[in-house]
């Protein structure tokens, strides 16, 4: 489903707001933080899609991020399957958006932001600095990680998994084999600062159907992720 040219503007227009807030004072930083904080109370995290629903959090919002990096699979034959072997994402942080529009065009381009952003590279976003929240990754026991700095770390485990919406974005410019699934993961052991995540509002990141070349599969995506405390 490719997005309107409005919507694109729309999303455009708010990066770029992002972008305005990197040069900011430590004292306007720790300003723009609190209003994000008091703002990020009226959100609610999406848990449905058509007749399945992810359980409901219990805890307090801590942080929304836009995750952008690789799902990644492997092939251990050219006839075989690919096999999920873990992510790995830049988390960037979306807080500072939201505390200068309302609630219904935060939600609308919290909707939007995964699909928009999976069309650039990674190493473009990168390079244009947006603040970075975190990073997700898998350790060497195949544990989902979120180190989020400060705010906190989770050690992960799912929880609850339901499809993406069949109209989600299903890969970069709209090509690919499909969105991964929405996640609840909690905490597994050893968090600090954060007791849950959701995974939603999925782009890309499916494996494609069969292997092609024994080895490696690395699958662009980009998904929100909502840190409950």
């Amino acid at each position: 489903m490719f997005a309107s040219r409005s919507s694109v503007l729309l999303a455009l227009t708010t990066l770029l707001t992002l972008f305005s807030t990197i040069d900011a004072s430590p004292v306007e930083r720790r300003r723009n933080n609190q209003d994000s904080n008091l703002v990020l109370n009226q959100y609610k995290v999406p848990t449905t899609v058509g007749a399945s629903t992810l359980p409901t959090p219990t805890g307090t919002l801590k942080a929304i991020a836009l995750g952008r990096g690789t799902q990644n699979y492997t092939c251990s034959t050219a006839s075989g399957t690919p096999v999920s072997v873990g992510a790995k994402a830049d988390l960037f942080d979306v807080n500072p958006l939201l505390k200068s529009i309302t609630i219904a065009q935060g939600t609308q381009l919290l909707n939007l932001l995964p699909q928009f952003l999976l069309n650039f590279d990674l190493s473009l976003v990168q390079r244009y600095s947006i603040p970075v929240l975190g990073y997700h990754y898998f350790n060497g026991g195949g544990q989902p990680m979120f180190d989020l700095g400060s705010t906190g770390f989770l050690v992960a485990k799912k929880t609850g998994d339901i499809a993406a919406p069949g109209d989600a974005y299903a890969g970069q410019f709209g090509v690919g084999y499909g969105a991964v699934d929405w996640l609840n993961l909690v905490d597994a052991g050893g968090s600090t600062g954060i007791s849950e995540v959701y995974r939603v509002e999925t782009a890309g990141g499916m494996q494609p159907p069969t292997c092609t070349a024994a080895g490696p599969i690395q699958v662009q995506y980009a998904a929100l992720y909502w840190f409950y405390q």
